[in-house]
């Protein structure tokens, strides 16, 4: 089979060779996925430019999310079959003609929905509705911050606070997402390119502040985001985005920015923060991310989410799709196509 696979860390441009590599194998509660396309993220982004952990050793075929038909299925699997066409979470492996997941990890979807969506689902929309549903429990009124709103997790956290009735701040970094964001029902569209979010939403919440912050950026965002919580407050962290690309000046600086904290700060001012790996939710609560998946796709189905795709790519222009994404100019999901 045919592979993208990540041969060094470095630019886009020279980082992935297309190779013939042996079709993986599969094993006990897992299923082989023939795949029409994959998703990217920007933990891919950080993968390839050796900023994230859990990359497997070079070379490395990385990637979450697919979508495609089952092939082959392994025992103990109970609640999909050979036929099935599947959007799945995958624990990498996924920039690859056949890919591995475990059964907990996929859901049937219709043969009709569009594949560059269906990538979507998993990483992405998975995610949110963990952070949203799962961590959060936000209600009716909340008042809402989400960074990198115009992004596939913050399109997917907006459409679910919009669906819950909170009011949206939404931070993005240009005038087109800002349209964007006011699109999908963002009710303050900040550009943090030419606003501090904290000045800004401070203007309209008041002192009382607000109720929660989703954070995918990391460093000083975090100490700010903190600062606008009122009692009550949670602060979820779930990237640090703004490490991308950086030296190791710009990593230390982004990593001191996080700040430093005491539990008792926290007691007494009745905050929380609350940190997502969803690759340790995969590995450690596998159901959990089964029944996210699912109602994934059941919120789907009824119109409640409609996730945006901002572009698809062909396989042999992994690169371009890698600049893209990087390039923070994407709104929605972007996607691959072999």
């Amino acid at each position: 089979m045919k592979a993208a696979v990540l041969v060094k860390f470095g630019n886009a441009d020279n980082s992935f060779e297309i190779r013939e590599v042996e079709k993986p194998k599969v094993g006990a509660g897992q299923v082989l996925i023939k795949v029409e396309a994959f998703g990217l993220n920007f933990a891919d982004i950080m993968a390839r430019q050796g900023n994230y952990q859990d990359c497997p050793p070079l070379p490395a075929i990385i990637g979450y999310d697919v979508v495609g038909e089952i092939e082959e299925i392994g025992s103990g699997v109970d609640h999909v079959k050979v036929g099935d066409r599947v959007t799945a979470m995958t624990r990498f492996g996924g920039y690859a003609e056949y890919a591995i997941a475990d059964y907990r990890a996929c859901a049937k979807i219709a043969k009709d929905y569009p594949a560059a969506k269906a990538t979507a689902l998993t990483t992405q929309y998975c995610t949110a509705y963990y952070c949203f549903n799962e961590q959060m429990n936000l209600h009716k009124g909340d008042k809402v911050l989400i960074h990198a709103a115009a992004g596939g997790v913050g399109t997917a956290l907006v459409q679910m606070a919009k669906e819950r009735g909170c009011e949206i701040f939404g931070t993005a970094g240009s005038d087109s997402k800002l349209g964007y964001l006011k699109s999908i029902g963002v009710d303050h569209p900040i550009n943090y390119r030419t606003e501090d979010f904290e000045v800004e939403v401070r203007k309209i919440a008041g002192e009382a502040g607000i109720d929660a912050v989703f954070d995918p950026v990391g460093g000083k965002s975090v100490k700010k985001g903190l600062k606008l919580l009122g009692s009550g407050g949670r602060i979820l962290l779930f990237g640090a985005s703004d490490m991308t690309g950086a030296n190791i000046f710009g990593k230390i600086s982004t990593g001191l920015g996080f700040g430093f904290y005491h539990p008792v700060e926290f007691m007494l001012s009745s905050k929380a923060m609350i940190g997502v790996n969803m690759l340790r939710i995969g590995d450690n609560r596998p159901m959990v991310l089964k029944r996210c998946l699912e109602n994934v796709v059941r919120l789907v189905e009824s119109g409640v989410l409609y996730p945006t795709v901002a572009k698809v790519f062909k396989a042999d222009q992994l690169a371009e799709a890698h600049a893209y994404l990087e390039g923070r100019t994407s709104m929605g999901k972007v996607s691959v196509t072999w």
